[in-house]
């Protein structure tokens, strides 16, 4: 799951692990023998903290020190004492720790997904201040009731056959809220709909049964929000690549640019749909 990284190289990690343990980076990358850079994406992907203990600066800072071929003469030395010599004896370093929300982020960036908290749980103290609920609340409220919820996008639709109607489905640490983008809202609010990775969504909820929709009257990108995860700090309790894309949106600055990495909307490719094509993995509902 880690992007980038060359399945050869994987397996030639997991060919090497199979008599023994690694007991550091270096003993990793002389066994092994796979590329530096392929050491510095397994350390962004956080790879290296549970089997040696390095957080990913430590582990990043451990494979600075490599090379992508060894110095003959260590390599010399590491086979007659059957354990790796470390060319650069250097002073132990404490680096600073990144917050826990740096992490989550990271992990989105480089894996795509996270075991750490969920990004909207940084976030919820403050929307809980703007009476934002969350999306179990949300779909849990009364039918009728006016309300305003927030979440990651996670996905978007707009069938051919829906008259130009758009359904979302929004994501928290709570679970997912469906809403309901009815053409004249969606066109009103059409930047958002189509370009944000956090909204919040004003609407009124309607049930019919088990199913329960959010339906959208107001929405607000919430992008700065979602892209200030980075600095924050918080417990772990252990619990989408760039987006489509606007062609005809509205007026100011791109709200995808305040958020370079993190968690990314997942999109259903629908032909009718004015979106550029999604590199990242979809979601396939048949």
């Amino acid at each position: 799951m880690v992007k980038g990284l060359v399945n050869s190289y994987a397996a030639a990690i997991i060919a090497a692990r199979a008599d023994q343990p690694f007991a550091s980076v270096d003993a990793l990358w002389r066994r092994a023998r796979v590329p530096s850079a392929t050491l510095v994406q397994l350390a962004e992907a956080d790879a290296f903290r549970s089997a040696l203990g390095l957080a990913r600066r430590e582990a990043l800072w451990a494979i600075k020190a490599l090379r992508d071929e060894p110095l003959p003469l260590f390599a010399a030395a590491s086979a007659r004492e059957t354990a790796p010599i470390p060319e650069i004896d250097e002073p132990t370093v404490v680096l600073r720790p990144m917050t826990a929300g740096a992490e989550v982020v990271e992990d989105y960036g480089y894996v795509g997904l996270t075991l750490r908290s969920h990004p909207v749980a940084f976030l919820r103290e403050e929307l809980r201040q703007r009476r934002i609920v969350s999306c179990t609340e949300a779909m849990e409220a009364r039918d009728g009731r006016r309300l305003e919820a927030a979440g990651l996008v996670l996905v978007r639709q707009r069938p051919g056959s829906a008259k130009g109607v758009m359904f979302i489905t929004l994501e928290d640490e709570t679970g997912i809220a469906n809403l309901v983008v009815w053409p004249k809202v969606f066109e009103t609010h059409r930047r958002t709909v189509l370009a944000a990775a956090m909204i919040a969504v004003r609407g009124r909820i309607q049930r019919e049964g088990d199913v329960v929709h959010l339906v959208a009257e107001r929405l607000t990108d919430l992008a700065a929000e979602l892209a200030s995860v980075g600095n924050r700090e918080a417990s772990f309790p252990l619990p989408h690549g760039r987006g489509d894309q606007v062609r005809h949106g509205g007026s100011g600055p791109d709200p995808r640019d305040l958020l370079p990495k993190g968690p990314r909307p997942r999109n259903i490719y629908i032909p009718d749909l004015d979106l550029d094509t999604i590199r990242v993995k979809t979601r396939d509902f048949r």
